[in-house]
């Protein structure tokens, strides 16, 4: 399944050091687990992290409980358990915190059809995030209102130069990650501002990971998890992202949609 991912795209930025730290040598686990020990990885009860095989969960387990109450994650052999593995490993304290607000919710209202806000939110986040790191500016402000207006043509080709310099986008959710190894222009993720001062710009691309998990799972942990919280980004309409981002591009109403009334 590897040869599939084309890891000069600039959406696997994010998890990309990860993935050539691995000791890969056809054993998933294997190299998974490795990586794991080397950072030291536990979950939120203290328990350190392993990656087992999907055959460990049990069938009355929910698979957020049993990360939580073991510190084992089942994997199956798959790019969607492949990317949640990396993200693992790359921002280890923002998929702790989900882990433990979701086991939380578990434990409150047990498994059923509803999931409720907070769990709904979670997964969302787990699953299809990306993370805005904006500067926290005037510029940055009005990128955001744009955003959040779905003024697509003002945020992202008006203030293209502003990608990179005040606002950048990394990638957190694994099923997103899945889905753009065949990239299609109407992927789009749910994004999650954070705001930055000009040090974080500063930063080489190693700290500014850390600083994103430490920063991230903070603002987790002290705030409620909602699906308010989140605005759309269409990701290949990210500037820089994708060829031919000209006027017309964003002008396709068909992905670029206006806010509903």
């Amino acid at each position: 399944m590897l040869p599939e991912i084309d890891w000069t795209r600039p959406w696997y930025d994010s998890v990309r050091p990860a993935f050539e730290r691995l000791s890969f040598d056809g054993d998933l686990l294997a190299a998974f687990n490795a990586g794991a020990s080397a950072l030291g990885l536990h979950n939120a009860s203290g328990r350190p992290m392993r990656f087992v095989a999907q055959d460990r969960l049990p069938e009355a387990s929910a698979y957020e409980e049993f990360i939580g109450a073991t510190g084992c994650v089942p994997t199956r052999e798959n790019l969607h358990d492949f990317f949640n593995g990396l993200v693992w490993l790359t921002f280890p304290r923002i998929k702790r915190q989900l882990n433990a607000l979701q086991a939380a919710q578990i434990a409150q209202a047990g498994v059923g059809k509803s999931r409720g806000p907070a769990r709904d939110g979670a997964t969302i986040f787990d699953e299809n995030c990306a993370l805005l790191v904006v500067r926290d500016s005037s510029v940055g402000r009005a990128l955001v209102e744009a955003l959040r207006a779905h003024h697509w043509h003002a945020a992202l080709f008006d203030q293209r130069a502003a990608f990179g310099r005040d606002a950048q986008v990394w990638l957190f959710g694994h099923a997103l990650m899945e889905k753009l190894v065949v990239p299609r222009k109407a992927i789009t993720a749910h994004t999650w501002v954070v705001w930055a001062g000009d040090d974080f710009f500063a930063l080489p691309a190693d700290a500014q990971r850390g600083w994103i998990d430490e920063q991230v799972a903070a603002d987790l942990a002290a705030g409620e998890m909602h699906t308010a919280r989140f605005t759309p980004l269409q990701v290949l309409g990210v500037p820089g992202w994708c060829d031919g981002q000209d006027a017309a591009f964003y002008a396709d109403t068909s992905v670029f949609r206006p806010r509903r009334a």
